[in-house]
């Protein structure tokens, strides 16, 4: 009560009193804090019964006011005797002390609002930068101590002075070996300036006894002498820990404090303080200096921090969670993970557990998206080695069909998620391998989880089918050309499914009755002997198609829009057809989607430097034995029984086809929309699979009565038009039958758009 009373005094009579000069009155502030402990015999009253406090914040406006009232970069008196009578050097002792208690608060908020609020370089000096280090080493020693959020408060001012000079971080490697360094001005001015004994004032003379350490201490305190032999132990580690950047090179470890005691502050109990501490890391993970990204990840254990609190997340994952809830559980932001207990207990059982997995997830994307290319490179190859192959691949291989389910449902999830290159790119060898030459059986061996995912698109379970479908699908849709070279382009980039017949010189570039010669018109193909001869298109649609021209030849590439599309959309038998008694499930909707699809994969491929036109047949190898690859003869195979498959899968599968369709690649158009390709003996297009599939409900019609109109109500119900009702017979088959229709005019569709995008500048 005493204390607070001469306290009100004191401020009362400095308020009467006449102004003294700036300087006269920091140096006045400063001594009253130096004279509390020369006089005071009572270490135990708390600070805030003292006067410290007070004269701090006035020594802070004294500061302030001096730099506002001098031209900008100039420094004043008041700031110059804080620097050379290292001011900042005895704070810190009185902070690490904590003497009186809680004076560790009051030297952090000091610092902080130092670094805040004055606009002039302070941290190049070597009287501020060497006692901010060692501040940053009291920070996240105690984890929920009272001085949390002055200690978070202080690491991100530092953070964020880094960030506007980011040169500054070479001050904060601190070199754990010794090195011999010469004298050097106060200010380092530039980046080769030696950093060694501090010298006392502008003279060059050296300090006086008591002020040669690099912790000052207040001769007489009771608090800080116990202080003193530490400080002498510590004083050359100090000196050698601001050497200069060039003798840091010479050293083959460093330690970087700062991210250090920022890694402490991410596991506070608190998670205000956890998230700023992750702040602060991003800021200096993303700082352009070659040296700090090395040393971010050769001497911290921030790798070890990200992947091991990963995996300890996903450990912490229920067995099973409903693929439904992974899928459709909210939006995850790292930095705004606010919950609810009771509402997510409510929800679905591991809610909680599933949200912060997904939040730690998208902090690590979010970090190596912005950090330095050489510490993303080995942040991300970090959560592969120790996350994705040491956790999830043993999940991903076990043979229980919930587990595979979870671990596939959580791989899709972080699949839809990952937005950073470095990531994504590990991600992808996790799943697929390196390798870029054709497959081969070896392939299995050197890959199985590749090949295991890739069966279980083919599983006995629906459920894991159509998921591991569905990850391979957002897969394709990754800005990353190797997940399309490894899973289709490499093997059929020497288009070896296809058998070269040249041209008669007789036929070339004759047209006979509006006719390439030697194109198979649709009436005689034998594949369309069968279908009935109505099976055509409108006028209307053929005058929209681009004429027929001599110059388009078979044997490059390319074959005639309409013909292709006319391929597709009679494909299947009108006693097959159910759209066009149903509004709305025309071609035209097809057409204006893959316009849309289209574009957004023609942007995301520019980069990727592919062919305009297919490789010249005399170039490749034909007599390569081909082999369509794992992916795509999984597809084919699933796409030939889609007469006895669940309605669900169909939709998928062709879903994942379409896709890998849409690509603009002269190879897999060839492939997948050329129904015309002469394809080599043994060898299968998608076009060839559909046809195969189509004979084989040609028979299979004859045998079901009154088979249109039952389509043609199972159509209905799945619209919604109708309600549900007796089950009708042949189910599987007749919702086969309509995902069969609508796939050929999307690929008619997709083939229409393709050829109209290459046609135009």
């Amino acid at each position: 009560m005493f204390s607070k009373f001469t306290s009100i005094l004191q401020h009362a009579v400095e308020a009467l009193a006449p102004s003294l000069p700036l300087q006269e009155d920091f140096v006045y502030h400063w001594k009253a804090i130096t004279h509390y402990y020369i006089e005071t015999s009572d270490d135990k009253a708390p600070v805030t019964d003292t006067n410290i406090p007070s004269h701090l914040e006035q020594m802070l406006d004294i500061l302030v006011q001096e730099e506002n009232e001098r031209e900008s970069g100039e420094t004043g008196p008041c700031m110059e005797y804080l620097l050379h009578h290292k001011v900042l050097e005895t704070l810190y002792t009185l902070g690490k002390a904590d003497c009186p208690p809680g004076m560790k608060q009051q030297v952090l908020v000091f610092y902080t609002k130092l670094l805040g609020r004055i606009k002039q370089p302070l941290l190049p000096h070597i009287n501020v930068h060497r006692p901010v280090q060692k501040l940053i080493r009291l920070c996240g020693e105690v984890l929920a101590n009272p001085t949390e959020n002055e200690e978070i408060q202080f690491l991100c001012i530092v953070c964020s002075k880094l960030k506007q000079d980011p040169y500054l971080v070479n001050f904060f490697l601190e070199n754990k070996s010794k090195v011999s360094t010469g004298s050097s001005n106060n200010f380092v001015s530039h980046p080769g300036g030696s950093q060694g004994e501090i010298l006392n004032n502008d003279t060059g003379q050296a300090p006086p006894p008591g002020e040669a350490l690099n912790t000052p201490v207040i001769e007489g305190s009771p608090c800080v002498s116990s202080l003193q032999s530490a400080d002498l132990a510590t004083s050359s580690e100090d000196q050698n820990a601001s050497a200069p950047p060039e003798a840091a090179a010479n050293h083959t470890h460093q330690d970087y404090n700062l991210v250090n005691s920022l890694l402490n502050l991410t596991k506070s109990p608190d998670g205000r303080v956890a998230v700023k501490a992750c702040e602060g890391l991003m800021l200096l993970v993303s700082l352009p200096e070659p040296a700090a990204a090395k040393c971010l990840t050769q001497n911290t254990c921030l790798c070890e921090l990200l992947t091991n609190r990963l995996a300890s997340l996903y450990r912490a994952l229920p067995q099973s969670i409903d693929p439904l809830d992974i899928e459709t559980v909210e939006a995850i932001n790292w930095g705004l993970d606010s919950y609810n207990v009771k509402e997510d207990a409510s929800a679905f059982p591991g809610k909680r557990d599933l949200i912060s997995f997904l939040s730690w997830f998208d902090y690590c994307d979010q970090l190596i998206k912005e950090a330095h290319r050489m510490a993303a490179v080995a942040l991300a190859r970090s959560v592969r080695e120790q996350f994705l192959i040491g956790v999830m691949e043993p999940q991903l291989m076990q043979t229980s069909e919930i587990g595979i389910l979870t671990a596939t449902a959580l791989l899709h999830r972080i699949v839809r998620q990952v937005t950073s290159d470095a990531l994504l790119d590990q991600i992808v060898y996790f799943l697929l391998g390196e390798n870029r030459e054709p497959e081969t059986l070896r392939d299995i061996q050197r890959t199985p989880l590749r090949h295991r995912l890739i069966e279980h698109c083919n599983h006995i379970s629906d459920e894991i089918s159509i998921m591991t479908l569905r990850l391979f699908e957002h897969l394709l849709q990754k800005p990353n050309e190797h997940i399309l070279y490894n899973l289709v382009l490499r093997n059929i980039e020497e288009r070896n499914y296809t058998e070269y017949k040249p041209p008669c010189p007789e036929d070339k570039d004759v047209v006979e009755n509006g006719q390439i010669a030697g194109a198979v018109d649709l009436e005689e193909d034998p594949i369309f002997t069968d279908l009935s001869p109505d099976n055509t298109l409108s006028k209307e649609w053929l005058s929209a198609s681009p004429p027929i021209t001599p110059d388009h030849h078979r044997n490059d590439g390319k074959t005639e829009v309409h013909k292709i599309v006319n391929s597709f959309l009679c494909l299947v038998p009108d006693e097959a057809k159910s759209s066009y008694q149903v509004e709305g499930t025309g071609y035209d909707t097809y057409l204006r989607d893959a316009h849309r699809q289209f574009r957004d994969y023609c942007a995301i491929c520019l980069r990727w430097d592919w062919p305009g036109s297919a490789k010249a047949i005399e170039k490749c190898n034909l007599d390569a034995p081909f082999f369509e690859g794992h992916f795509l003869k999984v597809l084919f195979d699933r796409m030939g029984r889609i007469l006895d498959q669940p309605y669900d899968v169909n939709l998928q599968v062709t879903s994942v086809l379409s896709k890998l369709s849409l690509f603009p690649h002269p190879h897999i158009h060839e492939f997948l929309l050329d129904p015309y390709v002469n394809l080599a003996p043994g060898c299968r297009s998608l076009f060839s699979v559909i046809v195969r599939v189509v004979g084989d409900l040609m028979l299979r019609i004859q045998r079901i009565p009154d088979f249109t109109p039952k389509l043609l109500l199972v159509r209905k119900r799945l619209l919604g038009l109708e309600p549900d009702g007796p089950i009708v017979d042949h189910m599987t088959l007749l919702e086969g039958v309509i995902i069969l229709e609508e796939f050929c005019k999307e690929l008619a569709a997709i083939a229409f758009v393709k050829f109209h995008s290459s046609s135009t500048p």
